[in-house]
């Protein structure tokens, strides 16, 4: 255990951190912006976390859908996410020129974000719901230690808007296609992880329903992201 004992830390800023378990005793926070996988959060002796999980889900309804178990329900999710994307893409078109490939507060550009959300669909939707042993597709963007784990993908890729855009398109139909029959059944089912060491491992064991989670999720916390930064640029 680290301990900060009357530390100045004003503007620190904590990137891929892990700091579970951490107690704040008699700190000073103002203005403080938190931003990730946050669960049982105390401040001043209240849990905050189930008011903000309930103010983001009053604030973006598509939420309840992604959690949903009902495959209609399923289905209204990701067409809400996929006309929330065509509408981003509308609004970077109409910024100046290369607002695609600029990043914000050192966070991926819409290009960049939509090429981790091709890796996404490699890694959760083909391999994991499909069973696929494809290899993934060049652009994808991951974390770095899958960078470097996975040959197929390119670190040096600079894709244009359109590039990526042709591929997502190409996803989102396999995806629909998919969900259009899908049964409850069928979602309850353990998802056919291939057996072997490629990412994502840890989801071997998961059903088909928790590995769509991931896919979906991914898609409606990325584009919060996107639309954030863009109107940070916008300014």
């Amino acid at each position: 255990m680290r301990r900060f004992h009357d530390e100045d830390l004003a503007g620190a800023e904590f990137r891929e951190c892990d700091l579970s378990g951490t107690r704040m005793v008699g700190v000073v926070m103002r203005d403080a912006v938190i931003d990730g996988m946050v669960t049982g959060l105390v401040v001043n002796g209240v849990e905050v976390m189930p008011y903000v999980e309930a103010e983001l889900d009053r604030r973006h309804p598509v939420r309840v859908l992604i959690r949903s178990d009902e495959p209609d329900d399923l289905r209204e999710a990701w067409r809400h996410l996929r006309d929330g994307w065509m509408a981003t893409t509308g609004r970077v078109r109409s910024m100046p020129a290369g607002s695609e490939h600029r990043g914000v507060d050192g966070e991926w550009s819409m290009v960049e974000t939509l090429r981790h959300l091709v890796f996404v669909h490699d890694s959760w939707f083909r391999r994991c719901l499909l069973g696929l042993t494809e290899p993934f597709t060049a652009m994808g963007l991951g974390p770095p230690h899958v960078m470097d784990q996975e040959a197929e993908l390119d670190p040096d890729a600079r894709p244009g808007l359109d590039e990526v855009l042709a591929v997502r398109g190409r996803q989102a139909s396999e995806i629909g296609t998919w969900l259009a029959g899908v049964t409850p059944e069928q979602l309850a089912r353990t998802a056919p992880v291939p057996e072997d060491e490629r990412w994502p491992p840890y989801a071997r064991g998961r059903t088909v329903r928790q590995c769509l989670g991931t896919v979906l999720g991914e898609e409606w916390a990325h584009h919060r992201f996107c639309e954030r930064d863009l109107e940070k640029l916008s300014r």
